[in-house]
């Protein structure tokens, strides 16, 4: 199975570049629907009720607090809709932070919308802000539904935050992070029924309609629909379960048409084996070589339970797929040499790019790290890729420094710059591509900066398996 997989005679469909100009256009439709927003709320005498007097102004600034949560709550939406050129463009990585960065502005905006709305109503009523409160949630139309909004939005944060995020499984907070579409569903009646800028604005009324249906349609196409359509028109199964090093296994897959699939080596699929119980969490696998005829493979570290569990598939499983995701492929290789920097697991995508690209003998270097011999994979793969390709393949074996660093702690007596300038000669000129843990990423790309490659030419992925 490995010479079938990593024969690349195999007919596969070129997939088309993503125009230069996407990420423009992208950004800037996302920063005009917050100019929209702000337009709207001005129109209507947004501006003049803010200086209208105290409660007045509290309540037309908890107005545009409150518009302005709910686009960037929508914005967040389709970031995370998996939208292939949005995907594919921007990457993973960058999404998630805008993801965050975007989350964490609307839910504080959310907070600010609450309070300066309820001080605003309670100043205008001339009570208390506690029988404001009780009154609003309990006598205006949708505000039930939007507190239990509130409830789930702030769940989703809470467990967000990183310290939080540690203690929780991966599919356990992926499950709790789905709250936020039933959090964003439940406040839609409540700025349906008593939203002044929805309520008194042809214009505002049509927007909104638009930008929600738009974020519901993104969800239902491309979460949705498109994996469904994929998974039946594929109907990949396990095909084999090979151990590759103890506790990392590679699995085969087998489906109909896989030359039709739109995957690079590099990228990653969320897969659901569907093997019993559990089988509907999604667990983030990378290819670990490129796609072909009517094969796949993933390999997979044992790393809790789920992981754990793959090892144990049997031939003939029945695998749903969602993806491909990442940019971590080879439309970003500029026809120059390479330099692959993989610690641990993280050398899965990258052995699929070794095999994909079309680079001269010698034009490739591979630094493989890991802390014991007994955690490399793939031995005979990489001898043939030396012995084929001209891959210059060197094995960083050893305990980790006691700095951040991505080299082990026998080589401390060198920095990080001089040690891949002798590793990798031209590497200044090469594009490179990293692949691990998220702290070893960031070592090995200030090392590759202290090195002369500029930031544009590397490339990497956080951890998708």
């Amino acid at each position: 199975m490995t010479a079938a997989v990593t024969d690349r005679r195999a007919t596969r469909r070129a997939l088309p570049a993503v125009p230069g100009w996407w990420a423009d256009v992208a950004g800037s439709a996302a920063v005009l629907s917050l100019l929209v927003v702000t337009a709207l709320w001005t129109g209507d005498r947004g501006v003049q009720e803010l200086f209208g007097g105290l409660a007045t102004g509290l309540t037309s600034l908890g107005r545009l607090t409150g518009l302005l949560s709910a686009d960037l709550m929508l914005i967040q939406v389709v970031l995370m809709a998996r939208v292939p050129l949005i995907e594919r463009h921007f990457g993973q990585d960058r999404i998630a932070r805008w993801h965050r960065l975007a989350g964490f502005t609307s839910f504080h905006l959310l907070l600010a919308h609450v309070v300066l709305t309820t001080l605003g109503y309670a100043g205008t009523a001339r009570q208390g802000l506690l029988t404001e409160t009780w009154d609003l949630v309990t006598t205006y139309p949708g505000m039930l539904l939007a507190t239990a909004a509130l409830a789930l939005l702030v769940l989703v944060v809470v467990t967000s935050v990183r310290a939080a995020r540690r203690r929780l499984r991966y599919e356990s907070w992926h499950l709790l992070h789905l709250y936020a579409y039933l959090g964003i569903a439940l406040a839609l009646p409540h700025q349906l029924w008593t939203g002044a800028d929805f309520v008194g604005s042809a214009a505002a009324r049509a927007y909104w309609w638009t930008v929600y249906l738009l974020a519901l349609a993104s969800v239902l196409v491309f979460r949705l629909g498109l994996p469904a359509w994929r998974s039946l028109r594929h109907r990949v199964e396990v095909a084999a379960v090979v151990p590759e090093a103890p506790g990392i296994t590679s699995i085969w897959l087998r489906g109909r048409a896989l030359h039709r699939l739109p995957a690079r080596a590099g990228q990653f699929f969320l897969w659901r084996f569907l093997d019993g119980p559990g089988w509907s969490r999604a667990h983030p696998y990378s290819l670990s070589a490129p796609p072909s005829g009517d094969l796949m493979r993933i390999t997979v570290k044992d790393l809790g339970d789920d992981s754990a569990r793959v090892a144990t598939l049997r031939p003939g499983t029945k695998v749903l797929l969602e993806g491909p995701y990442g940019r971590l492929t080879g439309e970003h290789w500029r026809g120059r040499g390479i330099t692959m920097l993989a610690c641990g697991v993280g050398i899965t995508p990258l052995l699929a790019l070794l095999w994909e690209l079309p680079y001269a003998p010698g034009e490739a270097v591979l630094l493989y790290r890991a802390r014991t011999p007994d955690e490399l994979a793939f031995a005979a793969e990489l001898d043939r890729l030396a012995a084929e390709r001209g891959v210059v393949v060197h094995h960083l074996v050893g305990p980790r420094a006691r700095r951040p660093a991505w080299l082990p702690a026998y080589a401390e007596g060198l920095t990080d710059a001089e040690a891949l300038r002798r590793l990798s000669p031209g590497i200044a000129g090469h594009d490179v591509f990293l692949c691990g843990p998220d702290g070893w990423v960031e070592a090995a790309r200030a090392a590759t900066r202290a090195a002369g490659v500029p930031d544009a030419h590397t490339h990497h992925e956080r951890f998708a398996w």
